[in-house]
């Protein structure tokens, strides 16, 4: 017998959607070509028994009291505020930049009712502001901008700030104050458990069936009936007919350090201009565990390997939007999540698009 849904992907919006829709009466298969679910969100017991993110971090932040409420059916909350500095000529130094950054990096004094006024002086304005080289200059300056902002998105990206659209940047904030929170929402915590236990009780529904290490693509035409849910590439589900969608992948140096229990001050260390790598995170600062030893991962932004990040660019727009109108023209099919709808999304932003595409799905006429 045919489920009601296929949903193709076991991370946040294939799990959501399965959820939402499995309590409202519906039967629902889900595939994932990985051999688990949580998708990116994964998390394990490394073989020195510490937590870690397999894909790299994974920090929950939102402003979303829906989102956050609906989460908390499956998890408890580990409070947590994540902070993250940047090396810059050697030295440790808050990013997002605030004013212990300025005042530490040019030997200043500045009070908060300084900076500003030291940033209006520093800043480039820009008009209009088209991209993320736009918004850093208008926000901060060259030097600051050169030291911080331009190697690590050359690294990250493989592409100029003056190349990206606007919003990757914006995401980064200016402070005035002595806020080094690396986000500023009103919830932030991570699932007490894990990620994978948080996922674990979000499928264990009866009407539920999840099956693992399940490419979609060798078995699409032998699943009929019903309809489907597709979270992965868009561009790849229309056999790449308009050309392949860019997208960034990441490798993952995972390391095990049995002799330290600390490796860095805070969950993750950037190295806008060092190194090959982008940052280290040191995984127990994130998860709060005890451990006498420590694991940390280093990560290498590169070209190919598994779609990570859309790539935000004017054109890559107008080539997803090719592919946006091929979607709403296929009956039986909702597209959603950062890679089948080609957005930059956090994961509050996933799971809040996936409710969204549920409630229209229950909606929806019989």
């Amino acid at each position: 017998m045919q489920p009601d849904y296929l949903i193709v992907g076991a991370g946040f919006s294939g799990a959501v959607c399965a959820r939402e829709l499995a309590d409202a009466g519906k039967t629902v298969h889900v595939i994932d070509k990985r051999p688990h679910i949580a998708g990116n969100a994964y998390d394990e017991l490394d073989a020195h028994g510490v937590l870690i993110h397999t894909y790299g971090p994974h920090i929950f932040h939102t402003n979303s009291k829906k989102v956050f409420e609906w989460l908390s059916r499956f998890t408890d909350w580990r409070f947590y505020e994540h902070r993250v500095l940047a090396v810059v000529e050697g030295k440790h130094y808050p990013i997002p930049i605030n004013r212990t950054t300025i005042n530490s990096l040019y030997g200043l004094n500045l009070s908060e009712e300084e900076v500003a006024p030291w940033l209006e002086k520093a800043r480039q304005p820009r008009d209009p502001i088209k991209t993320s080289e736009d918004v850093v200059l208008n926000s901060v300056g060259p030097d600051l901008c050169d030291k911080f902002f331009r190697g690590y998105t050359r690294k990250q990206w493989g592409l100029d700030l003056s190349e990206l659209s606007a919003g990757v940047a914006a995401r980064i904030p200016t402070r005035t104050n002595d806020d080094d929170r690396y986000f500023g929402d009103t919830f932030q915590f991570m699932p007490a458990q894990g990620y994978t236990e948080m996922f674990r009780r979000m499928l264990d529904h009866p009407n539920i069936k999840v099956e693992l290490g399940v490419d979609y693509f060798a078995v699409r035409d032998r699943l009929k009936g019903g309809h489907t849910i597709y979270s992965g590439p868009i561009d790849a589900f229309f056999g790449y007919q308009h050309g392949k969608l860019p997208y960034r992948s990441l490798r993952f140096d995972h390391e095990h350090l049995a002799d330290v229990s600390q490796y860095q001050p805070v969950g993750t260390v950037n190295y806008p201009n060092d190194h090959d790598y982008t940052r280290i995170t040191e995984f127990k600062h994130l998860s709060g565990q005890q451990h006498a030893g420590t694991s940390i991962v280093r990560e290498y932004p590169q070209a190919e390997g598994d779609p990570y990040y859309p790539v935000p660019r004017p054109e890559n727009e107008a080539l997803y939007k090719r592919y946006a109108e091929m979607a709403e023209a296929t009956p039986g099919v909702t597209f959603v999540g950062r890679l089948a709808q080609y957005r930059y999304y956090n994961m509050d932003q996933v799971v809040a698009a996936a409710l969204k595409a549920a409630e229209d799905l229950i909606k929806r006429p019989a």
